[in-house]
């Protein structure tokens, strides 16, 4: 299939059959989710992956009961950091020179130009924009597991202090932005899988400048 045809085979399933996504699959996924871009490539937040069924169960309890919390083979967690500093991105950028062989010192104009544009605009906007980043990764990981023929479902309903206190993301000063449970559709179980894709229609959706 090609991705256009992956798409439209992908939806949001609402149940899920409880079957296993195999490793491979499950680290393609992270693998693409992984690669994704980010601004200033600093990737400031993480993917937590729960397959702990007791854990799962807890995190059903503050996710308003959906049954894919439960019925999934994975749930990711992407979990953003909860501020920007000099010192996070300076140790971000300095890990792309090190990695391309460049000096640290090569960076650092660029980290001080960035942390001064940053630094005004506030935690609350740092965390609006770390938490974009994370979003940007959730749509790659979408489309790898479309790929794959991997079902997935974003789910922004949770209650994120209860999820970010259940994992201890507050320590690793994290919070947790959108959440995906992957696994398998049950295909006589769920309502949503025999309905037509509906989209905004093209000549509506797009606007030529």
């Amino acid at each position: 299939m090609n991705l256009i045809e992956d798409l439209n085979w992908r939806y949001a399933t609402k149940k899920m059959n409880g079957k296993l996504v195999p490793q491979e699959k499950l680290e393609y996924i992270l693998k693409a989710a992984r690669l994704a871009p980010s601004s200033s490539g600093l990737q400031p937040f993480k993917i937590i992956v729960v397959s702990d069924r007791e854990k799962l169960a807890e995190i059903r309890k503050f996710s308003f009961d959906q049954s894919q919390i439960t019925d999934c083979s994975h749930l990711l967690v992407f979990a953003a950091w909860d501020g920007y500093s000099n010192d996070r991105m300076g140790k971000s950028l300095a890990q792309g020179a090190n990695e391309r062989g460049l000096p640290e010192d090569s960076v650092k104009g660029y980290q001080n130009t960035l942390w001064g544009m940053y630094e005004p605009l506030g935690q609350e906007w740092h965390q609006n924009h770390s938490a974009k980043q994370a979003y940007i990764s959730l749509g790659i990981a979408l489309v790898a597991a479309a790929e794959q023929k991997v079902d997935a479902t974003p789910m922004e309903g949770f209650q994120a202090p209860m999820m970010d206190d259940f994992l201890g993301l507050k320590e690793l000063g994290l919070k947790s932005a959108v959440i995906m449970a992957i696994g398998y559709r049950d295909e006589e179980n769920d309502w949503l899988v025999n309905l037509k894709k509906v989209r905004t229609p093209e000549e509506e959706f797009f606007i030529e400048m």
